[in-house]
């Protein structure tokens, strides 16, 4: 029978040494909130002796405690000839309020030496005083055997030794840590094993980092090896190279190996948390991620397109739903008929959906021609659905843009400012109108609004939400082409246009580099 697997989250305190990664108590709070609401088993919220803010962090987990999760404290083992009752890294996990505390210790003699700069004898002495003296306290107790791959490797009698110093004092789990991120699929399985049936009465766990890039690959094996709780972040957050990603581990253990972590409503929202935790932390969501990536279940060739449309499981490996993710076909020079039908249905257009339509594969071709020229379809469905519409002739032009002219000038004091002056036709009106704004791009944003406000009220709700551009043919100079991707949002949904023009004017006769944004 396969054995649940608890998950211990260490985004708090692992994944905060990540660089770039900083979380505010409140921040912290927050994502212990989360994980809790998501049924994760433990929450290590940080290192209470070693700072004030993870000090902060518990006393105001004291105020609103956890309803599913252990929240867990982490420390070190007792200094090197310091009794245990005085060293102030033991003392302040007593301080935290919690019940559960994660305590490291060394199992690489290497370590020992050239680290801690003492015996092995007193390691082994401050791994077993700090352990009992947190189970009399009536601690559980995980202990985290740091390096212990590398250490077993180098001298597996010394770091099996460690172990059962720990499992003398009381450890309830037996953490097995690659701390270095630098151990193989096999020899974590391997290893891992050994150490399950050298134990057969204590739970062992499993800590990876991703040095390699094999942190989740090591967790799954040492969970087909006999451990019974996964160490990881969300996102993979972590020193260096990161931790095992949890929204990858998680997923593999339910729904490849068939074992129990969280419930099926629970996993259907790890997308969410993973974007979540993101944004919280001010870092760009990997669009590539596996499982909670947008690009994760994104389908971009037509041959591949096709056979979703027979099947979804010819190339995707789970339902996306599972996770909380949603499947995306993209519309780009690569596509075929299938990713023309797939869209329109998907947006909902009232159009003939017919493989045999001319105006269908019209549009295809008028596709791959404008990639060619610098759109970029892929990111810009809002072109794509106005490209539909008028191949198909549902469109109905809101406005005319008769002229155009933009006003920059530098100031005394060093400012630039910016100037649009526009004139256009909406029906049978002429609109004639100007508005500055903080950089040329603000300045035309803030005439359309001015211009066209009274006409569709609706603009008044919308904002700029992004604007990119980035150079094609850069070593054209000033005559390079530049694609442009405008995002707009009105707080509830976001659309994108696409264009493509050039930096310099004087290559307006070329009809390839004179393509703009508003011509889709």
């Amino acid at each position: 029978m396969k054995k649940d697997i608890k998950i211990f989250d260490t985004t708090l305190r692992d994944g905060t040494q990540g660089e770039g990664l900083s979380l505010s108590v409140d921040d912290k709070v927050k994502v212990a909130r989360r994980l809790d609401e998501m049924g994760f088993h433990y929450i290590e919220g940080g290192w209470p002796g070693s700072n004030p803010k993870d000090m902060e962090f518990f006393n105001r987990m004291k105020e609103c405690p956890l309803k599913n999760a252990r929240l867990t404290a982490f420390s070190c083992t007792r200094r090197p000839g310091v009794a245990v009752g005085e060293d102030q890294s033991v003392q302040a996990i007593l301080g935290s309020g919690v019940k559960t505390a994660a305590i490291f210790g060394k199992s690489w003699d290497f370590h020992v030496s050239q680290a801690l700069e003492t015996t092995l004898e007193e390691n082994l002495a401050m791994i077993g005083e700090t352990l009992s003296y947190l189970k009399e306290k009536g601690f559980e107790v995980i202990y985290d055997a740091e390096h212990f791959f590398d250490g077993y490797k180098h001298n597996p009698a010394y770091a099996l030794k460690t172990l059962e110093t720990a499992a003398a004092a009381g450890a309830d789990l037996l953490c097995l840590c690659d701390t270095n991120g630098g151990s193989l699929p096999d020899e974590v399985f391997e290893i891992t094993a050994a150490v399950c049936r050298h134990f057969p009465d204590t739970a062992v766990g499993i800590h990876a980092h991703n040095d390699a890039g094999l942190a989740v690959a090591n967790s799954l094996m040492a969970v087909k090896a006999g451990a019974a709780q996964v160490q990881g972040t969300i996102n993979g957050y972590g020193e260096r190279c990161g931790n095992a990603d949890l929204c990858s581990v998680i997923p593999n253990l339910m729904l490849k190996m068939d074992r129990h972590c969280l419930t099926e409503d629970q996993l259907a929202r790890l997308t969410e948390l993973s974007r979540y935790i993101s944004e919280l932390a001010n870092l760009i969501p990997n669009t590539h991620q596996p499982f909670v990536g947008n690009s994760a279940f994104a389908h971009k060739g037509g041959v591949h397109v096709s056979a979703l449309l027979k099947n979804p499981g010819t190339y995707e490996p789970i339902d996306p739903a599972a996770v909380g993710n949603s499947r995306r076909v993209l519309v780009s020079e690569l596509s075929g008929l299938s990713n023309i039908l797939y869209k329109i249905e998907e947006l909902g257009l009232d159009v003939d959906l017919s493989r045999t339509n001319e105006k269908t594969r019209k549009v295809l071709t008028e596709i791959k021609e404008l990639e060619n020229q610098g759109y970029q379809f892929e990111g810009a469905e809002a072109s794509f659905e106005l490209l539909i519409r008028k191949g198909f002739n549902t469109y109905r032009e809101p406005f005319t843009l008769e002229t155009l002219r933009m006003i920059m000038e530098m100031k005394e004091d060093g400012r630039v400012h910016s100037e649009a002056v526009i004139k256009m036709r909406v029906g049978d009106r002429v609109i004639h109108t100007a508005a500055e704004g903080n950089g040329p791009v603000n300045a035309l944003d803030n005439a359309l609004r001015k211009a066209l406000e009274d006409f569709y009220p609706e603009i008044r709700s919308m904002t700029l939400a992004d604007y990119r551009v980035r150079v094609l043919d850069g070593d054209r100079g000033t005559g390079a082409l530049v694609r442009v991707l405008i995002e707009t949002s009105d707080h509830h949904d976001s659309w994108a246009p696409s264009g493509s023009r050039p930096i310099s004017s004087r290559q307006a006769g070329d009809r390839s580099s004179t393509t703009s944004p508003t011509d889709c």
